[in-house]
């Protein structure tokens, strides 16, 4: 568990960099994040039954997805057991895909159950199978659980977020492909503090932050332990005695973040109730897709909130067709304009996610995090380092990782002015965890001075 002894020794050294990247199968990391639910396609990509199949590659495996003629979901490993070519080539019928080399034909739970160009006394399709992966909808999202051999038989609870529970009118979900391991990604999400530089505006009309967190650049970092993972909190000391600007954040294992976007202001002037938040997930050592989402808990969300200009997602910046990869990436310096950088905005990139996308991309397809060299504002990153570090030991002793249960189904992330000398958690409690939660008051603090 991380506690206050790992905090003189922030480091990670180059074995643990590489613990922490790799996610293949058989990979310490890897078999960590085979223990949760993956989301693997938007359930839109597979409109109805029976239409075209499509191709997923997660954590370093190559597989097809299918909507059978009952409406299931079937993931399979991509390739047929017979001839091994691609079943995403398949036809999608009579509740099966059926190989286009040779006729074999798969069920969703990846048994073969025709053999058409075997006489039935050569017939033997009741032996032969491809792995299948389990498979649920939630929040318009289709998710898998990779778990195999021994963690087969530990599949957790469906991910219930309280945002897959939303209707379509008050819910929008996009995702993006990231060019770069997932953890470097993660990390950016997680970090409070840099959204007051790389997403600031301060001159022209261009998408980005001039509100509190870009005048207010120094924050305060409190991290409470929590069993799904953290909650944490950066407060920024206000102006004339204005007390803090505390903006909170969930941590929830593996690559999870939920944040408040209620557009707390200076005036205490709020707006919708909405929440949002992002999934890292690896699709390969060195790739991952950034999901993201947002929600309102009270009035539908209009055009405007669905158009994600301001994000840097959405059709102008992302290429569904194309794997959703970005149309502004390293090939092209993500589009940085050097005039917009002097007078507009602290980057010159366009779009607050595509900031993001620059700067983690920037520092190659894995960083060697032992050469860093981390202050006080990064501990939100050191303790989720820490947590998946101890995760991995705990799954290889047989354990049962943090964040494998029901434990942050209804958690929300609130933004609020509260008073210097407030206890965050104390506060914002009942607003955070609304139908109860862990006592946080009296769990271990990363980041408090005492």
């Amino acid at each position: 568990m991380v506690d206050a002894a790992h905090v003189k020794d922030v480091r990670l050294t180059a074995d643990e960099n590489e613990t922490i990247t790799r996610v293949g199968p058989g990979t310490p990391m890897g078999e960590l994040m085979r223990r949760y639910w993956q989301p693997v396609l938007s359930s839109s990509e597979l409109p109805e039954p029976d239409c075209a199949p499509v191709r997923v590659r997660i954590l370093g495996e190559d597989l097809v997805a299918f909507r059978d003629t009952s409406g299931r979901i079937g993931l399979l490993t991509e390739f047929c057991a017979h001839r091994r070519t691609s079943l995403w080539l398949g036809r999608n019928e009579e509740d099966g895909l059926r190989c286009v080399f040779h006729g074999w034909k798969y069920d969703i739970t990846g048994q073969c159950v025709d053999m058409p160009n075997v006489l039935p006394e050569y017939d033997f399709k009741e032996r032969v199978t491809v792995r299948a992966y389990p498979t649920q909808e939630l929040g318009g999202v289709i998710w898998a659980y990779m778990g195999w051999g021994v963690a087969k038989g530990k599949q957790p609870p469906p991910p219930n977020f309280e945002w897959t529970r939303q209707p379509e009118s008050h819910l929008h979900v996009s995702r993006s492909l990231q060019e770069c391991n997932w953890l470097q990604a993660l990390e950016a999400g997680i970090d409070s503090i840099h959204t007051s530089f790389l997403h600031r505006r301060f001159g022209g009309n261009r998408p980005g932050l001039a509100g509190i967190r870009a005048q207010a650049t120094a924050a305060r970092l409190e991290v409470r332990l929590a069993p799904y993972g953290y909650a944490y909190a950066s407060s920024r000391p206000m102006s004339e005695g204005k007390g803090d600007y505390v903006r909170t954040y969930h941590y929830v294992m593996p690559f999870h973040q939920i944040r408040a976007i209620q557009g707390e202001t200076e005036d205490s002037a709020v707006r919708k109730f909405k929440i949002a938040g992002h999934m890292w997930v690896p699709v390969d050592d060195h790739n991952c897709m950034v999901w993201n989402w947002y929600y309102s808990l009270d009035l539908p969300l209009d055009d405007d909130e669905r158009d994600e200009g301001f994000w840097g997602n959405g059709p102008r910046f992302v290429d569904a067709q194309n794997g959703f990869r970005s149309f502004l990436n390293k090939g092209n310096d993500w589009g940085i304009d050097r005039e917009v950088q002097k007078h507009e905005t602290f980057s010159g990139i366009e779009g607050v996610n595509q900031q993001d996308r620059a700067v983690q991309e920037a520092m190659g397809p894995i960083v060697d995090r032992s050469h860093e060299h981390l202050s006080h504002t990064d501990m939100a990153v050191f303790a989720a380092r820490r947590l998946l570090l101890d995760a991995i030991q705990t799954v290889a002793d047989g354990g049962a990782p943090p964040g494998a249960d029901e434990s942050y189904y209804d958690i929300r992330a609130i933004e609020k002015l509260l008073p210097t000398d407030a206890d965050w958690m104390e506060e914002l409690k009942d607003q955070m965890y609304p139908k109860g939660g862990p006592d946080l008051a009296s769990a271990p603090a990363l980041g408090r001075q005492e």
